[in-house]
């Protein structure tokens, strides 16, 4: 199953549309701060979540369950306090028994496996923080819970320093 992981679109509707509509995945998270209207989003198999900046009235957090043995939890990540730590945000992975955990809020790309949990930031789409590119990622599930993280610049680039592939 291939995963489309984005995160800090901040209105940017089109650009978001463009990059779902290229990737066809099979599912796509919205790690919040789409701020758009809720019907606005692509009309696609989506799971988005309520950022710091969003007015919808959506979730604040999501659990989401991949080929009947990967749970992840989709979360925006300031309630975490994810700028400073991820500390939080793996207690509560941890709470919730889950295997990846996608967030955002720092608009910088992150993928790292810590124990049996891997903590994806997708970085931002449109406003990157501390890294010279927008971003988003793919993820492909393989067999026995064995994922492949890949990072793209929004015009389809794979940013090759960020990613790989873990066994969950």
């Amino acid at each position: 199953m291939r995963i489309l992981v984005v995160s800090d679109s901040h209105g940017n509707q089109q650009l978001l549309s463009e990059v779902v509509g290229r990737e066809a995945c099979d599912e796509v998270i919205h790690c919040g701060d789409f701020c758009t209207d809720e019907n606005a989003l692509p009309a696609v198999n989506l799971t988005a979540v309520r950022g710091n900046c969003d007015w919808e009235l959506v979730p604040e957090e999501r659990t989401v369950v991949i080929d009947e043995e990967m749970r992840i939890l989709v979360t925006h990540g300031h309630r975490y306090h994810v700028e400073r730590s991820l500390l939080m945000l793996r207690y509560r992975a941890q709470e919730m028994g889950v295997h990846i955990v996608c967030f955002g809020h720092t608009h910088r790309p992150l993928c790292m496996l810590n124990s049996d949990l891997l903590l994806l930031n997708p970085g931002s789409l449109t406003q990157p923080r501390g890294v010279r590119y927008p971003s988003y990622a793919i993820v492909t599930t393989r067999a026995k819970r064995t994922v492949e993280v890949a990072f793209y610049e929004p015009n389809g680039e794979e940013i090759v320093e960020h990613g790989g592939r873990f066994q969950l």
